[in-house]
């Protein structure tokens, strides 16, 4: 009988309360202040008056593969109420309540009816369709109580997940225009009215910015399942906002570059052309000055800050700025997140405005008391990217230092200056762009000033540039045959023993056991629902194979689902063997029930209750890596408890465009926060010796809609410095164990397939140890997901992953596993690739390397 690590007492445990403490406390530094007039904090806690659809129904986390089925959800109407709140006005929420029932009820007849069209497309149909929350009741002049309280709070939330984007459109980027009348409603009749979005990514705020009366506004985001009480502990001054905003806010949705064409904005899901190129978000904004409602990096506390740079200097090849902070507020103490941009000379290359290269976030400032902190980065790190010599190169030129709290709220500290361009690394192209598509990625060239750039600041310094020593690649070659002249049977004992190297032991496996190896185990226990495809953890993503345990002692791997926790089944039965049955699988909102015969068996009921911690997006949003360091710890705990191998997490996909359907999921519109928010995450889950995390999806998997088989088309530059650029940093800084390729082709190759992504980029350029996986279902026909032929682009190729070295196709089915020995013993051509036995024991040997360390 497997070892099954459930726990069997449905009772609340002590790791569990210790958990949502740390959560509570880590997440109030998520919470972005984005206006206050003095409103906030509350002064008392007594009567309030609470509207709005995310009052009761508070959005912990969004949907899909991303929500953790967690005991409860704190919600803010529960957690001002825990805080000594009284609520007046349950009246106005049990209406929305009924009226948000009745239009859940009508959906799932809806989805009942489209799934009759085809019963095989159910999953499809609601990935696809999500649930809409109706419009919010309006407010009647019985619904307001401004004769008992002055105080008003309005709770705005949107919810989104995977397999959908989202639309411009009312009660979704744009308010419903009930909500814009309730806020002129309660903006007229209280003296305070404070609005909270409960909301996964950036919404319109113009509009509301345009209401009178409004004293407040706080970014709440998703806050994991203790949400309403970290509202709670912001709103009363329990903890002061630290929050720095990760996105820009545009003023109107068409004013970000890729809104024209984003996804179904333009008809056409096949294809997507990123022709904005390197100018993503305040890389756009602030160099084409464009208006924003919120800049990057902003956010408000309680007290005020005074930022002022002390020091700028090289340190050999590192630039060092110091910048004192101080707490120039009279009354709340409060944290400051410092922020360094640097703007590089426009030459051959355009360039933006700034990019960030550095930030550091103070400890807990008293009025009056100051810090001094530092910030370090690479010299390299200001050099871009050459598509022409395939290089990485500093230009010649004036490198301005800027220092402050957003990016629209700097000053020049120092002006540093390339007196010649200096290559720092010598790549090779990579990524071909389909025919035409050149042209149409052709970069802007903005026409900045140069008094914008750092004239008349006074003495410039010279950059000592001889202290970089250029690197060079070098790339795999031919992959050759493994063999070994032990005679006995080799084991992963062996491998850990260093009796034997893990090449040794793959050269004694069949080509049967190798494929074995390569491919998930969903195909030997038929179907399951994505995200719920394991035997031994019910509600984890799934089991690599266990082909070789009995013979090698290689055991199979357990993955689970994130990241804003792990994904499992909270209850499940089993037979008194262990023998799994069915019933208490979660699919949004719809638990399976059990089937009432089980009362009279005797059965072993278990449960896996997990933490839900905020949302990427907010953990982000802290500018705390300690912060996302512990968040991970934390994880990493759960991940030994519950016999999980690794998480499928971080999520780390750049916010392109707002309406992206997992940007709730996704950390920034900036690869370097990225980057530094996964390794810090991923530091904190592998601190557990044998656990470790999957960053995904790799690459530019920016948009749901058709994510199976659209195409992006984006030119090598923007490539590197905006939507690999982060999971370079993570790998470099934190090794993740594992790295999730995404379902989306790249440049007309399904990234699954890509050869220059997986091999000659994450492992010969940046020097990935760990196993490669797909995203699930990835190389597998199968309508019920995938929808019907025709289709513009063909499925990835089971084949075409071995070539890449993408080691397992999840969740796995038996067509994978006969393609890949039909491949290597026939010889030939199969779905495009010809793959030998070399690349097979390439693939098996990365996948039994990990195994081994998760085995230490």
């Amino acid at each position: 009988m497997a070892e099954i690590y459930a726990l069997k007492t449905s009772e609340i445990t002590e790791a569990e309360r210790r958990h949502m403490k740390l959560s509570r406390a880590l997440a109030g530094e998520c919470v972005v202040l984005l206006d206050n007039d003095g409103t906030l904090p509350l002064k008392e806690t007594g009567k309030i008056a609470l509207y709005g659809s995310g009052a009761r129904r508070t959005v912990k986390g969004g949907t899909g593969s991303g929500d953790v089925n967690s005991r409860f959800n704190v919600t803010i109407e529960q957690g001002l109420e825990e805080a000594g709140f009284t609520i007046l006005t349950k009246d106005w929420m049990e209406r929305y309540n009924k009226k948000r029932e009745k239009a859940l009820a009508d959906y799932n007849v809806w989805i009942e009816e489209k799934v009759k069209e085809n019963p095989t497309r159910r999953f499809a149909v609601v990935f696809s369709n999500p649930f809409l929350e109706p419009a919010p009741e309006l407010v009647r002049d019985s619904d307001l109580k401004y004769k008992e309280t002055d105080t008003a709070i309005y709770v705005i939330s949107r919810n989104s997940g995977e397999g959908a984007d989202r639309y411009c459109r009312e009660g979704d980027y744009l308010l419903f225009p009930e909500e814009i009348e309730n806020l002129k409603i309660l903006g007229n009749a209280y003296k305070k009215l404070i609005v909270v979005l409960n909301i996964g990514g950036v919404i319109d705020m113009t509009e509301l910015k345009k209401i009178p009366g409004i004293n407040a506004v706080v970014l709440m985001s998703q806050l994991g399942n203790i949400g309403g009480n970290v509202l709670a502990d912001i709103l009363s001054g329990e903890v002061t906002p630290s929050g720095k905003l990760t996105d820009t806010w545009a003023c109107r949705y068409e004013d970000y570059p890729s809104s024209e064409s984003f996804s179904h904005n333009d008809g056409n899901v096949d294809d997507e052309y990123y022709t904005e190129g390197i100018y993503v978000g305040y890389r756009y904004f602030d160099t084409f000055k464009a208006d924003t409602v919120y800049p990057f990096g902003y956010g408000k506390s309680y007290t005020d800050f005074a930022v002022n740079p002390t020091d700028v200097s090289q340190r050999e090849n590192r630039i060092q700025v110091q910048v004192q902070v101080t707490n120039v507020g009279l009354f709340y103490p409060g944290k400051e997140v410092v922020q360094v941009y640097v703007s590089a000379p426009m030459g051959e290359l355009s360039k933006p405005y700034q990019e960030l290269r550095g930030f550091a976030k103070t400890s807990t400032l008293a009025p009056g008391e100051s810090e001094i902190v530092t910030i370090n980065f690479a010299m390299e790190d200001m050099a871009s990217y050459c598509e022409k010599c395939a290089a990485w190169v500093l230009e010649a030129g004036e490198y301005v230092v800027r220092v402050g709290n957003s990016s629209q709220n700097t000053e020049v500290a120092a002006v540093f200056v390339v007196e010649k361009t200096v290559k720092t690394k010598q790549l090779k192209n990579l990524f071909c762009q389909t025919e035409g598509d050149a042209e149409r990625l052709n970069e802007i060239m903005p026409k900045i000033p140069p008094i914008e750039r750092g004239s008349g600041i006074g003495e410039r310094v010279i950059l000592n540039t001889s202290l970089l020593q250029m690197q060079e690649v070098r790339y795999q070659g031919v992959r050759e045959e493994f063999h070994t002249d032990k005679d006995r049977p080799l084991t992963i004992e062996d491998v850990l023993g260093k009796n034997c190297t893990v090449e040794e032991l793959v050269s004694q496996l069949t080509v049967e056991e190798m494929a074995e190896l390569c491919v998930g185990t969903l195909r030997i226990g038929g179907n399951s629902l994505v995200g719920n495809a394991s035997y031994l953890v019910p509600g984890a993503a799934g089991d690599t194979s266990s082909v070789c345990r009995k013979s090698r002692g290689i055991k199979n791997m357990i993955l689970a689902d994130g990241p804003a926790g792990l994904r499992l089944q909270p209850h499940f039965k089993t037979t008194k063997d262990g023998k799994l049955l069915p019933g208490g699988e979660v699919f949004g909102e719809n638990v399976a029930p059990f089937d009432p015969e089980y009362d009279s068996m005797e059965v072993d009921d278990y449960y896996q209750y997990c933490t839900a911690i905020p949302i990427g997006w907010a953990l982000a949003q802290s500018f705390n890596l300690s912060l996302m360091e512990q968040a991970g710890d934390m994880v990493g705990e759960e991940m030994e408890q519950f016999g999980i191998d690794l998480w499928l997490a971080p999520a780390m996909n750049i916010h392109r465009n707002p309406l992206c359907g997992r940007n709730f999921e996704y950390y920034s519109e900036d690869p370097f926060v990225s980057g530094k928010a996964a390794a810090a995450i991923t530091k904190g889950v592998q601190k557990h010796k044998g656990k470790g995390t999957t960053i995904k999806h790799f690459a530019v998997n920016n948009q749901e809609d058709n994510r199976y088989f659209t195409n992006s088309h984006v030119s090598e530059r923007a490539l590197r410095e905006i939507y690999l650029k982060g999971f370079e940093i993570a790998v470099k800084e934190s090794q993740p164990l594992s790295i999730m390729t995404s379902y989306n082709l790249l440049n007309g190759i399904h990234t699954a397939n890509s050869y220059d992504l997986i091999q000659a980029l994450a492992r010969d350029e940046w020097g990935f140890e760990g196993t490669v996986m797909t995203d699930w279902f990835t190389s597998q026909e199968l309508p019920a997901l995938t929808g019907e032929s025709p289709r513009k682009y063909p499925i990835s190729a089971s084949t075409g992953c071995i070539y890449a070295g993408n080691d397992i196709q999840m969740p796995g089915c038996q067509k994978n596993v006969d393609d890949i020995v039909k491949a290597v013993k026939e010889g030939g051509e199969l779905d495009g690739y010809r793959i030998t036995l070399a690349d097979l024991q390439f693939n098996a040997a990365n996948v039994i390397r990990v195994v081994a360390k998760t085995m230490q």
